[in-house]
């Protein structure tokens, strides 16, 4: 549910538009991406409390005065890093069943969390999130993209006669990975693919039963 990042083509002339926007080609692309890359590693080593611009010029090779000046302070670096990781190609799986797609959703996000090195940087936007309210505008915005793409899950589910039409996707999507990010965030519990089967499982008994239709919660 998190995805790869990709490296975005961009205007050299142009500071960083809001979250969602595409850039076209040009130098500032290579410029902005090895400050995302510098971010998502400071993020790693150090969280949010101890990042610092210094720390991203250093890592960057980009001058400590055009980070201000182009992203303003620490928490642009971090929103534009951010923005940054939703500019991928990521899809949601399409196994041929609402079942397989829901569990392939469930184990791919459990997997992504599982090498502390990769599962670092998505910890630490989650964490930026709790301290930055520009952080968490981002980070919703992140989420709510991911979780129209998931619309396509949906859509096939309803073309193979497995869902009303007028389920909620988001919901649905939401019913699988929370209890996921429960563990991961809340209890530091362990999650396993046997634990991300039974969240996807029980999401879709809901979806079967008619709970995240929304012609019924606004009857």
């Amino acid at each position: 549910m998190t995805g790869r990042a990709t490296t975005p083509k961009t205007d050299p002339s142009e500071p960083p538009p809001a979250p969602g926007t595409r850039r076209p080609g040009g130098r500032t692309a290579r410029t902005r991406a090895a400050v995302r890359d510098a971010v998502l590693t400071g993020l790693a080593e150090h969280g949010y409390p101890d990042l610092t611009v210094e720390y991203v010029a250093e890592h960057s090779g980009v001058h400590k005065t055009t980070l201000y000046r182009r992203w303003g302070n620490l928490e642009g670096l971090v929103v534009d890093a951010l923005d940054l990781a939703g500019e991928d190609s990521w899809s949601p799986p399409d196994t041929g069943s609402l079942e397989g797609d829901l569990r392939a959703l469930a184990r791919t996000t459990a997997t992504s969390f599982e090498d502390p090195t990769t599962a670092a940087a998505p910890t630490a936007f989650i964490a930026a999130a709790f301290q930055s309210e520009r952080a968490a505008e981002a980070l919703n915005a992140f989420y709510a993209e991911r979780f129209a793409r998931c619309g396509a899950i949906v859509e096939h589910a309803v073309s193979r006669h497995e869902l009303d039409r007028h389920t909620d996707a988001g919901a649905l999507v939401r019913a699988v990975i929370s209890p996921l990010f429960l563990r991961l965030f809340i209890t530091r519990e362990p999650v396993d693919e046997a634990l991300a089967d039974q969240s996807a499982d029980a999401a879709l008994a809901a979806a079967r039963a008619g709970v995240f239709n929304t012609r019924a919660a606004s009857a």
